[in-house]
């Protein structure tokens, strides 16, 4: 990709989104909340999520985002947002259209606990339910992730689903 390229994308992502309501649940709109981090990375390649539940709510709304076609940078974003020695080699996203048979909509995050995490932490924990639906109904999946900060940039490093 030439420089004009990832700007030209975070110009459209932004365009487009930036005045829906953010998928992670704020309760801001998404240019002034995940949009500006989502629009830093697609444009530069930077990680920008000042802490880790920012991180976390950013992760969540790529999810959201994906599965609607509205981010099509998430599978980047969000292998480079997790940590090098967990990470996996590449993620099956629920793209709309994708014929998974489980194609997930994305319906509501509840974040219920945050400890550490803060921007000058080098570790934390966030907590949260993801709410979704799949073809087979609604459902929801707990988790506590935790998160490591390198060089100034969070990354999720692993997780506990309950």
């Amino acid at each position: 990709m030439t420089g004009a390229e990832p700007r030209a994308a975070a110009e459209r992502l932004d365009a487009e989104l930036a005045g829906r309501r953010c998928p992670c649940g704020s309760g801001e709109v998404y240019g002034s909340c995940c949009g500006r981090v989502h629009a830093r990375f697609t444009g530069d390649g930077t990680l920008s999520a000042p802490t880790a539940e920012a991180l976390m709510r950013s992760r969540y709304a790529a999810f959201a985002l994906a599965s609607t076609g509205d981010f099509p940078a998430a599978e980047r974003y969000l292998l480079a947002t997790w940590a090098p020695e967990t990470r996996p080699a590449s993620l099956a996203l629920d793209a709309p259209g994708a014929g998974s048979g489980e194609e997930l909509h994305w319906l509501r995050l509840d974040v219920e606990h945050v400890a550490g995490g803060g921007p000058f932490d080098d570790a934390g924990t966030v907590e949260f339910t993801a709410h979704f639906r799949t073809p087979a109904g609604r459902r929801t999946q707990h988790e506590v992730s935790r998160f490591v900060r390198r060089k100034g940039s969070w990354y999720y490093h692993d997780g506990a689903v309950d």
